[in-house]
């Protein structure tokens, strides 16, 4: 694992923001492991960004709170944070990405609504976090295969205009592209 005291801060401050409520504070944590996993390229930084973003997404759904199994769902996410934490402060990789497993695989102990829900959330999650490693420049191949989604989920959700426009993404019109070159051989 790379960034290790960074993926524990983040792990840190959500469980925070969790207990505060505070859902713009996971979100953007989310973003920052983004950067990170964009980076680096690695693996667990990237299942913290989308856990960690899936979990912002659950929390701004507040009647997600009123439907049968929330308790059991809210308990185990902050359980699997726990060891998470434990696990990175004792260099447990294996712990680590177990847990974060855990949290992925919560879903299939829920029911109903909410396990629906909470399946559509992962999958957007991944799909996102996707959408913003593309956008720092990793290939669509390579980001498919990180996050588990296929180049078509990837293509259209991009094609769909959900990636903003960053510096990096801009064109220089025809007339800056001449003036440029012009002046390179000036």
């Amino acid at each position: 694992m790379q960034e290790k005291e960074n993926v524990l801060r983040i792990f840190q401050e959500t469980k925070e923001a969790i207990t505060k409520g505070d859902v713009a504070k996971i979100r953007n944590l989310s973003n920052q492991t983004t950067n990170t996993a964009a980076l680096t390229h690695d693996p667990d930084n990237i299942s913290a960004a989308v856990v960690v973003y899936a979990l912002s997404k659950i929390m701004e759904r507040e009647d997600y709170r009123k439907l049968p199994g929330w308790n059991n769902l809210y308990n185990t996410y902050i359980g699997a944070i726990d060891k998470i934490l434990v696990a990175l402060q004792k260099n447990d990789e294996k712990t680590f990405r177990q847990n974060i497993e855990l949290i992925r695989n919560s879903i299939n102990k829920s029911s109903g609504k909410l396990k629906d829900y909470i399946k559509d959330v992962f999958r957007s999650a991944s799909i996102n976090k996707a959408s913003r490693l593309y956008e720092h420049g990793i290939s669509m191949e390579k980001t498919s295969k990180l996050l588990g989604i296929t180049q078509f989920e990837l293509a259209e959700y991009a094609g769909k205009g959900k990636i903003p426009d960053v510096p990096e993404a801009k064109t220089v019109n025809v007339r800056s592209r001449i003036k440029l070159i012009m002046d390179m051989f000036a």
